[in-house]
């Protein structure tokens, strides 16, 4: 009970401070406002000129950390890099044989996974046995009448959730000529997440991996083509007698993700906060694009 509590709090406390955003960013205008007319010897805005002094003082406390507006975000990812991802990776209830066999070869992407045999673990269950192991993060992949069609991911302890399609799936097993699977951290490749949602998806996906050393010749990439985010799994090395030219050669598996929803919130949370979620009429626009 006291787990549940805890984690009851943390997340009241996470969204209060989200609710606090819009004026901490109001805030911030103003004071950047005050700070563009000191630097550029013009007068104060004549709406921020009763406030003048406060907004001085503020600014005259803040530091390099304190001067940015922070955001859910900051929260979410406040201990990335201050130890290594730890990720669960399972399927949903009552899986085929090939999806077993696509879990297996998921967890072989990412460092310090552990593949789960879900059974009949409701979603609660999961989740709260992932925030007891300490796991960071929970991948789930999910299949329609045999085949990889869904796949899940989401941060601990506080979100977000990222729900994605999976098409174009190639198991690793399928692949001739397929190099052996490295334990190395992989260098990761992110390419065309421009947009704001980009970012945002190109954040949770790369806070799955913990930060590579320099000698690895493992490389994972997600490229963006068109809203479909093409994943990648290869190992290279120095081909003899050339000049830094390097060759290629793929692990496996390789598939295509779509995102359709990201929730501000974990797996179970279904009264969670939706951040964003596709709609067939954005599509309407052949040159708009999401990510």
């Amino acid at each position: 009970m006291s787990t549940i509590r805890r984690q009851t709090r943390l997340r009241k406390e996470y969204l209060y401070r989200k609710s606090l955003e819009g004026k901490e960013k109001a805030a911030y205008e103003r004071k950047q406002q005050i700070r563009n007319a000191l630097q550029e010897g013009k007068p104060i805005p004549t709406e921020l000129r009763g406030e003048e002094g406060n907004w001085r003082h503020e600014i005259n406390l803040e530091d390099d950390i304190t001067a940015r507006p922070h955001n859910h975000i900051d929260d979410e990812y406040g201990l990335a890099g201050t130890r290594d991802p730890k990720v669960c990776v399972t399927t949903s209830r009552d899986p085929s044989s090939r999806l077993k066999q696509f879990m297996k070869e998921v967890k072989l992407i990412f460092p310090n996974a552990q593949a789960v045999n879900r059974g009949n673990t409701k979603v609660l269950e999961l989740v709260e046995a992932c925030r007891t192991h300490d796991f960071t993060d929970i991948v789930v992949v999910q299949e329609t009448r045999g085949q990889p069609d869904g796949l899940l991911v989401c941060h601990l302890p506080l979100g977000p959730t990222a729900y994605f399609t999976i098409s174009n799936v190639v198991m690793r097993h399928d692949i001739e000529d397929r190099a052996a699977v490295s334990e190395a951290y992989p260098h990761l490749i992110l390419e065309g997440f421009v947009s704001t949602l980009g970012r945002r998806v190109a954040d949770i996906l790369k806070f799955t991996f913990p930060a590579p050393r320099p000698a690895s010749q493992r490389v994972v990439t997600f490229a963006n083509e068109d809203d479909r985010i093409v994943f990648r799994h290869h190992t290279f090395e120095k081909a003899p007698g050339t000049k830094g030219e390097v060759t290629l050669k793929e692990i496996g598996p390789r598939f295509d993700l779509t995102v359709f929803q990201v929730k501000l919130g974990t797996l179970e949370q279904t009264d969670a906060e939706t951040e964003f979620v596709f709609r067939p009429y954005m599509n309407t626009a052949k040159k708009r694009r999401m990510l």
